[in-house]
């Protein structure tokens, strides 16, 4: 009887000097996901000036070779920085800089005015596999956490697995990642007001592009189950909540799923459910957005039977253009490809997955210029140019889809009632 009562003892010490070394918060303003509405956020823009030297900035050197198919309205911006190219009236158009401070303060800044509950910060493989990729990129982190608490905005960690090579590599360089993230930006207890999302008491993380054909790595060798197990069961840095970004059929694991039966296997292991929808459903097709609510009930319907939670992804809208004109020139894609309709085709996806029963909602994407997703303000006079070509905004305000967006996280939250169809703006 001794000793069972001193084994007992010894695993409660180990219990609690495992929970006294874990170093998250233990308290946040967003203890959970529920009824927030919630943007992914790149934050990868950067600019001719702005003191990095990131590659992404080759997006405007010149008209034929621009990288975005929505103009952002630069009106607000403290500090913005020049391009190639032109307005209407012959002044020079300018843009942001991501890795400005300024950039990501007044980003959070209409978050908090509008009601966006707050944004998943996108981390690439790539940012993870070297210590200089983390520093650059983790300046963009640092602002977000300080703006988040400034503006109380929910935030999270997203990584992205574009850049996972198929030689060999595996998921170390995430656990890594999430390590110094932890311990240098504090990024789950950051100073002031502590924003970091949580969900059932857990920190959420996110690992998007897991069963998607197009990839170059095989999910059964790149240790994903590993780093599950890290982000969920490690003593000092787990005790996460994982989400897992999958393909839009990724129940039925056909279309534009992997058919791997081991992806369920990863699945049943995580959280929360993500399924990516940009570009797999229009407004130029008829019932489209039956065919959505159909698919979101029978997701639902699974992951409730799997103790699993679903989060419907929507989006304003598609356009590909530019970048793919020489990225893709066998496959230029066309100019608005999925149009917004002027918010239409948004709220209809909105006002659906409420519909369905949505207690939670990702945005694709806060700041997504490059495929025409964005909902921060764009502005409906973009450049003129013979070559690159630009999405407008349907003759709406810039700010018409962040508006919207906070609609639609009153409704879900049900401080207002539901309305399906697109709600009209007082003057």
């Amino acid at each position: 009887m001794k000793k069972i009562h001193f084994a007992v003892m010894y695993f409660l010490m180990l219990s609690v000097a495992a929970y006294a070394q874990n170093k998250h918060s233990k308290v946040t303003r967003y203890p959970t996901y529920h009824g927030l509405v919630m943007a992914g956020y790149q934050g990868w823009f950067r600019a001719e000036g702005d003191g990095t030297k990131s590659a992404f900035s080759h997006y405007f050197a010149s008209e034929s070779r621009c990288g975005i198919d929505a103009w952002p309205d630069v009106s607000e911006y403290t500090n913005t920085y020049a391009t190639p190219f032109k307005l209407a009236d012959g002044s020079p158009a300018k843009l942001f800089s991501s890795h400005d401070k300024s950039t990501v303060d007044l980003h959070f800044k209409w978050m908090q005015q509008y009601g966006v509950d707050g944004v998943f910060m996108q981390r690439f493989m790539g940012y993870t596999k070297s210590a200089g990729g983390r520093r650059e990129t983790g300046v963009v982190v640092k602002n977000a956490l300080e703006a988040a608490s400034k503006y109380n905005r929910a935030i999270a960690i997203m990584y992205d697995l574009s850049g996972l090579n198929a030689t060999g590599e595996d998921c170390s360089a995430i656990i890594a990642d999430w390590k110094y993230l932890v311990d240098s930006l504090k990024v789950t207890n950051q100073p002031g007001n502590k924003t970091y999302l949580n969900n059932n008491g857990k920190p959420v993380v996110a690992i998007w592009g897991l069963g998607f054909p197009d990839r170059p790595y095989n999910i059964r060798n790149i240790g994903i189950l590993k780093l599950i197990d890290f982000l969920k069961h490690d003593p000092v840095y787990g005790g996460c909540a994982v989400m897992l970004g999958v393909p839009t059929f990724w129940r039925d694991l056909n279309a534009d799923c992997l058919n791997d039966p081991f992806l369920h296997e990863v699945i049943k292991q995580a959280d929360i459910v993500l399924p990516w929808t940009v570009q797999r459903f229009s407004p130029l097709l008829h019932n489209d957005v039956d065919r959505y609510r159909d698919l979101m009930i029978g997701d639902m319907q699974w992951c409730k039977a799997n103790h699993l939670e679903y989060a419907p992804c929507v989006y304003p809208g598609f356009s590909w253009h530019n970048l793919s004109t020489y990225e893709f020139p066998d496959d230029v894609k066309p100019v608005a490809s999925i149009p917004r309709q002027g918010g239409r085709f948004y709220w209809q996806q909105i006002s659906t997955a409420l519909q369905a029963g949505a207690s939670m909602l990702y945005v694709a994407m806060f700041d997504e210029v490059n495929e025409g997703t964005a909902i921060f303000k764009v502005t409906d006079k973009p450049p003129v140019s013979n070559t690159a070509k630009f999405i407008d905004m349907d003759g709406k305000p810039s700010d018409h889809y962040l508006w919207l967006t906070g609609e639609a996280a009153k409704m879900l939250r049900n401080e207002k009632p539901l309305s399906y169809t697109m709600p009209v703006r007082a003057n």
